[in-house]
Parts: structure tokens; sequence; C-alpha cells
């Protein structure tokens, strides 16, 4: 079954047999948020519904955007329009993937690493309120600080500080939550921080410098290559909060394919009973599928690797004969890199 963390929803039908399916399936369990990487709020962490109504968007908190039940089958995409200010962003934990979305079309996706199991990344809606260069880092109140020896709680660290772990941008997500730069190549599809997203740095730049042409905010060229070449900080205010969603949808329906994706925090959603759930609130037959088969299916999911077939492989009896695994993220395949000066403070 698909759980939690939903962008858009276009049918109220289908909004209330979500709603019930996911509470026959029990839920997602989440543990409790611990310490993330550090950082001040900045305005508000919870969208408005009004706000949010004002871009077609409406808050339920059930499953991934990008399911089939709420697209309708297909993902539109389009190109990137600056001075179109309705932009929102979706992370789907388990695919390792945050997206960027204009006027419901997809304009832009990337490759990201997020929280490790005992630092998860909070799983619901959030906003953003500001973008900043070159930040500084405090480190939180928290265990695995005073167990280092280089930092101190509460100890501002500027941006050219080898010790500062936010690299060239933060995006807070409020409660302290972050999207910010990964420390290294490898970090991308990786359990790796406290609590927040990481994002290559060519990445980072290049969602920052879209939201804020998207919101035609006043920040110059000149300004960009600042924040690109040196460390001096430039904050820069949204001029309305920008709506995020984080979803933990490991089983879901998209373009009439099956994903099954890695059940990275342990939660327990990747089962034969949520599978069958899935299927049918999909308007898939599961009758044909015998438990052995989802088994299998689920079996084939690894922590780097996500499991896909199509729907009318499933109907046709092909599951597991026409089924594959594709990796996740480009690095599913590529050795660790070394440390970097600034990774080993992390």
């Amino acid at each position: 079954m698909a759980h939690l963390g939903k962008w858009k929803i276009t049918s109220p039908v289908a909004t209330l047999l979500a709603f019930l399916l996911t509470l026959a399936a029990g839920g997602i369990v989440t543990r409790p948020t611990q310490s993330p990487e550090g950082g001040r709020n900045n305005g508000r962490a919870r969208p408005d519904p009004a706000e949010l109504a004002a871009l077609g968007i409406t808050v339920n908190s059930i499953e991934s955007a990008r399911s089939d039940k709420f697209t309708g089958g297909r993902i539109e995409r389009a190109a990137f329009r600056a001075g179109d200010p309705r932009i929102a962003i979706t992370v789907d934990i388990p695919a390792f993937r945050l997206t960027l979305w204009q006027d419901r079309k997809e304009v832009a996706t990337y490759q990201i690493g997020v929280g490790m199991k005992d630092f998860p990344l909070p799983v619901g809606e959030r906003v953003v309120n500001v973008i900043s260069f070159n930040p500084s880092w405090i480190p939180p109140d928290s265990d695995w600080v005073y167990g280092r020896s280089n930092v101190r709680p509460h100890e501002v660290i500027k941006a050219s500080d080898p010790r500062n772990p936010l690299g060239k941008i933060k995006i807070p997500l409020g409660d302290s939550f972050l999207i910010h730069e990964a420390a290294k190549r490898s970090d991308i599809g990786g359990l790796v921080s406290h609590g927040c997203v990481r994002m290559l740095r060519r990445d980072l730049f290049d969602l920052a410098e879209k939201i804020i042409a998207a919101r035609g905010l006043p920040v110059s060229a000149k300004e960009l290559k600042l924040a690109r070449t040196t460390s001096r900080r430039k904050d820069v205010p949204l001029d309305a909060p920008l709506p995020v969603d984080l979803n933990y949808d490991t089983q879901v329906i998209e373009g009439g394919v099956l994903r099954l994706y890695p059940d990275v925090y342990d939660n327990d959603t990747n089962t034969v009973e949520n599978l069958r759930l899935e299927l049918r609130s999909s308007g898939v037959d599961d009758a044909r599928l015998d438990d052995r088969t989802l088994k299998e299916m689920l079996k084939r999911v690894s922590r780097r690797y996500a499991f896909v077939v199509s729907v009318a492989d499933l109907k046709a009896g092909r599951a597991l004969t026409a089924g594959r695994n594709v990796p996740l993220t480009g690095n599913a395949q590529k050795k660790p890199e070394p440390q970097t000066a600034r990774t080993k403070h992390l």
C-alpha cells in the first residue's frame, strides 16, 4: 500500500478510498524525529491551506503525487518557465528523488541522499520560506554533536570553515530540517544525513535558481555568481511560502508500471497485504496473483534497486519473468568515493 505524503489529488472518491485503505493497512510507523543537522526555523514550517489552494494543491498526506490515481496514468513534463510562480516540490524518500513541479507539470527531477534510519526525514507537508547561500552551521544540542571533538553545540561555524557540512546552499524546511549540499557524490542514493535532504552542488544551484526565477525574486546574475565563487552569505526570502511534500510511498503504480521501492526506514510497508491493497486501489485485479509471486516480487527489491513490472504483464501472469530491477540512482553500481576534508566532519 502506498503510504502518506501526497502533493495534489483530484478525486474526493480517490481521497476517501486511499484514506480507508491506509487505515486498513495500519498506516505508517515512523521513528521519533531526532536532532537534524541544524539550522534555524525561517518562518512557519507548515503550508497554509489557502495558499496551497491558490496553486491548485489539496493536502491529504496519502500517496505519491506520481501515482496513476492522481495523474490519470501520465505525468506531464514541460520546460521550466521563468516568471511562473506556480511551483511546488515533492520528495519521494524511498526513490531518492526530488521533483520540482510548475503548474502541475514536472520541470526538473534530481537524485538525492536522505536521512539515516536513526535520523529519518519527516513525512508530510512542509514549506520553504528562504534560500540561504553560503550558510553558517550551528550544531544542534544533540548526542551526535557531543560525541565529536571538533565542534560544540550552538557554535557558529561559517561557510568558509571546513567543519561546515552544509555546503554552498541550505533550504530550510522548518524545525531544523534542511535541503543542503551533499558532501560527496556517493551521498546520493544513501542514508547519509541527520534528517536532511542532500543534493549535488550543481543540482542544488539549479533548483535554487529555478525557484528564484519562477518567483521573480530580486537576485542579480552578479549576486548568483558571487554566491558560487565566494563564501559571502546571502539570504533570499521567498515572496510566499513554497510547498514541499515529503512522502514515503514504497509501492506505487506510475504510468501503468508498478514500482516497488525499498523500505529504507524499515517501516514494514513492503508486505504482501499492502501490495494487494495498492493493486486493488489502482483498479488491478489481484485474484490471479498468489502470495508466492507477490513475495518473490518484494524480495527482488534491494537497498539500491527498485523492482518494476508493467500492469499489463501483471495481468498476463508475467510478473516474475517480465519484471526487472532498476537502479535507484546512478551510484547503484559505483564504489564509495574517498572522503573529502568536509566529509570527515559529518
